[in-house]
C-alpha cells in the first residue's frame, strides 16, 4: 500500500490549497475554520530517478509516469481538520482530528508564516508563526502523554503474582502508533530511566511521550505564504533561531504551484512538478504574464514553489524511505513487456526478503535469494537493500 502523508496545522493557513496543489483534486478553501471537516484523501507523487535509463531502456509505468528519467511514484496524502489549542480535551474536532492524522506515515505541518491567522485561525496581523510550530507539537505530546498514561494504568493493574513487562503493555496501549515493544523499550533506556515507571516524576513521563511521538510521527515544517514579505522576514528569524534549528523546515508558495499546473494543464506553460523553471508556451495578457513572472522570481530565490520538496523531504528523509525496482537479470521487462512497470517505496535497511515480501507474501514465504540487477550478482534474504535497486526475486512460489 502506499505510504500516507498527512497535512496539519491550524485553520485557514492554506492546508487545502496545498492539498489540492500536490494532488490537483478540488476539495474546498476557504479563510475561516474547519473547512474540512472529514479528511480528503488524494494521490500525491514524490520524485526518483528512474533506473531504466541506466540499463538503456524507458520504462512503461504501471501507475503514476515518468518524465525524461525521473519517475513519479504514487503516494497518498491526507489534509486532516485544523488543529487548535485543546484538542487532546476535545475542543474544536479534537478527538476526530488525532484518529484522522493517525493514518498517516509522516506528518507535514503546513504554518502560515505571513502571520495572518491567529492560533485558532482567524484573520489577524503579526502573529508569531512560532506559535503555531509550538503549539501543534504541544497538543500532540499531550495525546501521547495520554494515552502513555493509560498504559502505565494497564500495567500497574496487572502487576503482582503475574509476570508482567512495562514495555508490553505500553507497547500494546500504544499499538495505534505503529510501535512495537522492542522500541518502546529502547526509548525508555534511551532516556536512561528504569523499566519501572514508579521511578519516573511528571517531567520523565512527559519526555518519553515527546520520544515516542517523535519515533513514531515524524514530522517537517511547511512555511507557507513564502510568496509574501512577511513571511519571508518571520523566515529569516525563525530559522536563525537556535530553539528551532532541530526542525526541517521548507520554504512554500501552494498558491504557486497550484497556479503553475493549472496553466500547465491548460498548455500555457511548460512545468512538471519540482521543476526550479517552466517556459511559457504562448501569447498571454500582461496581467498574467506579471503574475507568472512573480512566481518565476519566487522560484529562483527558493528553488521551486516547495510544494514539491516538502512532500519528498517528508517521506525520503524525515521518514527515512527508499525506492526499489523490481527488474529481471535477463530482462527488465515483465511478462507483458513493459520495462520496469513497478517501483517500490519501502523502509530503510529492508532486506531482500523484505521486499519480497513487499511485492507480495507469497513470494515472501517461498522467497529463496534475490539477484541484484546491476551487477548480475545472488544475494542473500538478509541482504540490505538501497535506494535505487534493481532486484529479481526468486521464489519457489
Amino acid at each position: 500500500m502506499p505510504y500516507k502523508i498527512g497535512l496539519v496545522g491550524k485553520p485557514s493557513v492554506g492546508k487545502s490549497t496545498f492539498f489540492n496543489a500536490a494532488t490537483m483534486n478540488s476539495v474546498d478553501e476557504g479563510n475561516y475554520p474547519f473547512t474540512t471537516i472529514d479528511p480528503s484523501v488524494g494521490e500525491a507523487y514524490v520524485r526518483v530517478q528512474c533506473a531504466a535509463p541506466d540499463f538503456d531502456e524507458e520504462c512503461d509505468p504501471r501507475v503514476g509516469y515518468c518524465n525524461h528519467g525521473t519517475r513519479y511514484v504514487p503516494v497518498k496524502l491526507v489534509d486532516v481538520a485544523g488543529l487548535i489549542p485543546g484538542a487532546h480535551e476535545g475542543k474544536g474536532l479534537g478527538n476526530k482530528f488525532l484518529t484522522d492524522l493517525n493514518e498517516a506515515d509522516v506528518l507535514i505541518h503546513i504554518v502560515d508564516f505571513s502571520g495572518e491567522t491567529d492560533i485558532e485561525g482567524e484573520p489577524t496581523e503579526g502573529h508569531d508563526p512560532r506559535k503555531d510550530i509550538d503549539f501543534l507539537e504541544e497538543e500532540l505530546d499531550m495525546w501521547y502523554l495520554e494515552i502513555l498514561e493509560k498504559g502505565i494504568e494497564r500495567y500497574e493493574s496487572k502487576k503482582g503474582p503475574q509476570d508482567v513487562k512495562l514495555e508490553e503493555e505500553l507497547a500494546e496501549q500504544m499499538s495505534a502508533f505503529k510501535t512495537n515493544k522492542n522500541e518502546i523499550k529502547q526509548i525508555i533506556l534511551s532516556l536512561d530511566l528504569d523499566l519501572d515507571p514508579d521511578t519516573w516524576d511528571e517531567n520523565d513521563r512527559e519526555e518519553l511521550a515527546r520520544k515516542i511521538r517523535k519515533e513514531t510521527k515524524p514530522m517537517i515544517i511547511t512555511a507557507n505564504k513564502m510568496d509574501t514579505e512577511k513571511a519571508r522576514e518571520n523566515f529569516e528569524e525563525i530559522t536563525t533561531d537556535p530553539e528551532y534549528e532541530h526542525l526541517e523546515i521548507v520554504p512554500s508558495s501552494a498558491h504557486a504551484e497550484k497556479a503553475l499546473k493549472n496553466a500547465a494543464e491548460k498548455d500555457i506553460v511548460d512545468y512538471h512538478p519540482g521543476e526550479k523553471d517552466f517556459e511559457v508556451l504562448e501569447d498571454i495578457p500582461e496581467k498574467k504574464h506579471e503574475g507568472l513572472e512573480k512566481i518565476r522570481n519566487f522560484m529562483d530565490e527558493y528553488g521551486g514553489t516547495g510544494v514539491q520538496k516538502a512532500l519528498e523531504t517528508a517521506l525520503f528523509d524525515e521518514l527515512g524511505v527508499m525506492a526499489v525496482f523490481p527488474g529481471g537479470a535477463d530482462g527488465l521487462g515483465d511478462e507483458h513487456g513493459n520495462i520496469l512497470p513497478d517501483c517500490f517505496l519501502v523502509p530503510e535497511e529492508s532486506t531482500a526478503e523484505d521486499f519480497a515480501f513487499t511485492i507480495h507474501s507469497d513470494l515472501g514465504e517461498g522467497f529463496l535469494h534475490g539477484i541484484d540487477c546491476r551487477e548480475n550478482r545472488q544475494i542473500g534474504s538478509d541482504h540490505e537493500l538501497e535506494h535505487r535497486d534493481v532486484i529479481e526475486i526468486v521464489s519457489s512460489n
